[in-house]
């Protein structure tokens, strides 16, 4: 059926989203890899299955994607994976997610887009939610990782804004995960003193690109056409809830009353705001 279709479709596409939290936790805390190597193979490996997938079902085999929308890509991914050495993976998530979203609504603002009072309200909720967070305390998040993931949240909104209308989704991601493959490695170079590869590390960000990016990222596409936009901004409220409880579960994270009172009022406060959008 259809709608079991797309709740598959779905499912599949969130836990790869959760899943590439994970990993990049799992590679940079328990691994020997360093940030710039893990966002090197996941970059090129994602590349090398959405061309494969772009070949496979009968695209071109170039084209596609602009230098900019790669460079943000690779500023979220690089950011993503310096971030993580610090953060715990539900913390992360959180905040990736809500610099996204809130990236996105101001976005929206400054274009014209008008509140109702109870989307300023939930808006107000999420930064109070972010800021309670990142307050000093036993267990805020170290600044300086907080702030990377935040400047990741914020070129993966750029990245969606510029993807809207910008033609075939895959073949796009295609070209633009390509595109980074250059700046990875000269990321890579630069910080060639500090470079430390093992297998586990290499797996890890393996899965990371192929998977639950590249794989990942084509079956969101394929989900995409048959929800509404509102559904797919509201279901990814899941992302970090998933993200957080896989933490805890498998890397054997802690998972503290400040963690679930922020998660709450971020999650809250943009399903305020995506939701107030479906109703009216």
């Amino acid at each position: 059926m259809p709608y079991t279709r797309v709740v598959l479709l779905t499912l599949l596409a969130l836990i790869a989203f959760a899943g590439n939290s994970l990993l990049c936790r799992a590679a940079l805390a328990h691994t020997q890899i360093d940030a710039a190597s893990f966002t090197g193979i996941r970059l090129l490996s994602g590349a090398v299955v959405l061309w494969a997938l772009v070949v496979l079902r009968g695209g071109k085999r170039s084209g596609g994607g602009t230098w900019l929308s790669a460079l943000a890509l690779f500023v979220y991914a690089a950011g993503f994976s310096f971030a993580y050495i610090q953060l715990n993976t539900g913390v992360g998530a959180l905040i990736l997610f809500g610099a996204v979203q809130t990236s996105m609504i101001a976005y929206g603002l400054w274009r014209g887009e008008r509140f109702t009072l109870l989307q300023w309200a939930g808006l107000l909720l999420a930064c109070a939610g972010l800021t309670g967070l990142l307050l000093p305390g036993l267990s805020a998040p170290p600044l300086s990782g907080a702030m990377l993931m935040i400047a990741a949240g914020v070129a993966w909104a750029v990245y969606s804004l510029r993807g809207k209308g910008a033609g075939d989704p895959l073949q796009v991601t295609a070209g633009n995960f390509i595109r980074t493959v250059p700046m990875a490695l000269l990321l890579s170079l630069v910080l060639l003193s500090r470079v430390s590869v093992d297998s586990s590390g290499v797996y890890f960000a393996l899965l990371s690109g192929a998977l639950t990016s590249g794989v990942g990222y084509a079956i969101w596409y394929s989900a995409l056409p048959l929800i509404k936009a509102t559904t797919a901004a509201t279901v990814q409220l899941s992302v970090p809830l998933l993200a957080a409880l896989g933490g805890v579960l498998l890397l054997q994270e802690p998972l503290t009353l400040r963690l679930l009172l922020a998660s709450l009022a971020i999650l809250g406060g943009i399903a305020l705001v995506v939701l107030a959008v479906k109703r009216t």
